[in-house]
């Protein structure tokens, strides 16, 4: 399997700062908040250790009260200022995470349908699932958390040297205990973070093909099989979850230690300075509480490191797919015409011939229809000339403009409906209004009753804005393939590419999609995939295919009159 790309962890911070610096205001609001936060949280520790010193010469009770009033202060503040830093945080981040999400949903619109197959829709999934899931909870929980943490660390620091630069050296004495767990846990947690990642998108890919196959399977005995192929695949997610899980359990017990070693040290230290009266006891106490404060923190950033590798793998994953070339919906050359000109089209799926040497004119406003056995390669041809699918060899051309480069404003070039269409969770409108956002009422019901469907949407609970897709009203197969051919008229395009699109119905319903099918390719130039043969009839002219390799081509009464391949189709065909 050939994964989509994964971007450098470079590639990935610099995404992430042009995402963030667009939104510079509230991120430096909340960059403030943060500092006061840390700055308040030196006055308790502080007045603390004056209040001990109070105790032991002799201070009044008024003035043990207003320490006590600047720690109630630097508590109230401290609420207010962590409120506001996690809302300007939340205002900067959040909409630059949906930005990310919107590009890696763009750019995997326009990958090819071959690189999508090759990496398995599994891949795709769990990168905007799974991996925007641990982003996002990063941005709602660690990240505020760091940031926090790593601020309160600095200025506690400062604090501590500024109440004695020998108590601050012993703090600062047991940098090197911390050092050394993190040299011990980040090279081993960053390689399994990246194969968790992956486990995690082969997981989704085995769990998909089992829902979507699962007729096939039940049917060729094979859902067993899948069953365990699905758990082998959880199974090595959940392992690697696990092991990670016990790795940061045991980075926990060298923090722990590093802990223990720093509190003695700053405490060892500050006894010898009040034995020889170069320090306080109130100073002495300041500095412990000073260094114990430092445990939450210290501790978050260290563990933090946990969700930091796993958000910095999924954040790579993301931007490996939006940072793909943009491209262009409409740029391009606009085609002289209509016409359609296949030109030693070849193309392979690995070892197999889909397509082998095919060669065709289509005029403007010529409606083609493709026929041959299963595996004879209408559909590849179909997907090729709408230019979803790069040919192996050869080239597709439309009114003398490369299929793929080819442009016409507002209008798409080719539009294509296959026979799996979707259904978009939203109104029958909005269903339509996606190829066509500007149209009005009066359009929309005209494209309806083009194809047939005016009647059913208009006896739906709210017409055309009732919602309809998963979880609402479901349509049937043939009412599904009559909004996408409505979307079709709307759209407008140049040429339309029809792949099986009345095979999802029984003969009543083929009937009304061949009325609807008849209806979009009136007028335009149109190349059918033909599932049943009277679409062929209806075409100016009919293309054979057999292994990929055309053996026939003509309007249907002079295939039939051959007494050829398609002849024998046509016997076939109508003799039930």
């Amino acid at each position: 399997m050939t994964r989509l790309p994964v971007s450098t962890a470079a590639e990935a911070a610099r995404l992430a700062r042009t995402l963030l610096g667009r939104r510079r205001g509230p991120f430096l609001a909340a960059a403030a908040m943060f500092a006061l936060v840390g700055a308040a949280g030196l006055v308790g520790p502080w007045q603390l250790g004056r209040i001990v010193d109070l105790v032991t010469r002799g201070g009044t009770a008024s003035d043990v009260a207003v320490a006590a009033a600047w720690i109630a202060g630097a508590a109230v503040v401290t609420a207010v200022a962590t409120t506001l830093s996690v809302g300007f945080l939340a205002r900067a981040a959040e909409p630059a995470l949906a930005e990310l999400r919107e590009d890696v949903l763009d750019r995997a619109l326009r990958l090819e349908t071959e690189e999508l197959e090759a990496a398995g829709s599994g891949d795709l999934l769990s990168r905007v699932s799974d991996d925007v899931r641990v982003l996002a909870g990063s941005l709602t929980d660690a990240v505020p958390l760091l940031v926090n943490s790593v601020v309160t660390i600095l200025f506690t620091v400062v604090g501590l040297a500024a109440l004695d630069w020998r108590l601050g050296l012993a703090g600062l004495a047991a940098a090197p205990f911390y050092v050394a767990a993190l040299r011990w846990y980040l090279p081993r947690s960053g390689p399994y973070y990246r194969r968790e990642r992956e486990a995690n998108g082969d997981r989704a890919e085995a769990l998909l093909t089992g829902v979507h196959g699962s007729r096939t399977l039940r049917a060729y005995g094979l859902a067993d099989a899948q069953q365990e192929t699905v758990d082998r695949a959880s199974w090595r997610s959940a392992r690697l979850s696990i092991d990670v899980f016990d790795l940061l359990m045991r980075f926990g017990g060298r923090t722990n230690a590093a802990e223990a070693a720093g509190l003695l040290l700053v405490l060892t230290t500050g006894f010898a300075l009040v034995r020889a009266d170069a320090a306080s006891i109130g100073a002495v106490t300041a500095a412990a509480l000073y260094f114990h404060r430092l445990f939450n923190p210290v501790g978050a950033v260290l563990f933090l490191f946990d969700e930091v590798q796993s958000a910095g793998a999924s954040l790579t994953r993301l931007a490996g797919v939006a940072l793909l070339p943009a491209g262009s919906a409409q740029g391009g050359t606009t085609p002289r015409d209509s016409s359609v000109a296949v030109l030693d089209v070849r193309h392979r799926y690995g070892d197999l011939v889909a397509l082998a040497g095919v060669d065709l004119e289509i005029a403007p406003g010529e409606r083609l229809a493709v026929v041959g056995a299963s595996g004879a390669g209408k559909s590849t041809l179909g997907l090729v000339v709408a230019g979803r699918l790069a040919p192996t060899g050869g080239s597709v051309c439309v009114g003398g403009v490369d299929v793929r480069d080819a442009a016409a404003g507002d209008r798409p070039v080719v539009a294509t409906v296959s026979q799996e269409v979707h259904v978009f969770a939203g109104s029958v409108r909005d269903n339509l209004l996606l190829a066509r956002p500007d149209a009005d009422d009066q359009a929309v019901v005209a494209a309806l009753a083009a194809v047939g469907a005016a009647d059913w949407v208009a006896a739906l609970p709210d017409g055309a804005d009732t919602e309809v897709g998963a979880g609402t009203v479901t349509l049937s197969p043939a009412q599904a393939q009559q909004l996408a051919l409505a979307r079709v008229l709307l759209a407008d395009p140049w040429v339309v590419v029809l792949d099986e699109a009345t095979a999802e119905a029984g003969s009543a319903g083929a009937r009304d999609l061949e009325r609807a099918a008849d209806a979009v390719t009136a007028g335009r130039t149109a190349v059918t995939i033909a599932h049943r043969l009277v679409q062929a009839q209806s075409a100016d002219r009919v293309l054979v295919l057999e292994h990929g390799v055309p053996v026939e081509l003509g309007s249907h009464d002079e295939l039939v009159a051959a007494g050829g391949r398609y002849a024998r189709l046509w016997a076939a065909w109508s003799s039930g």
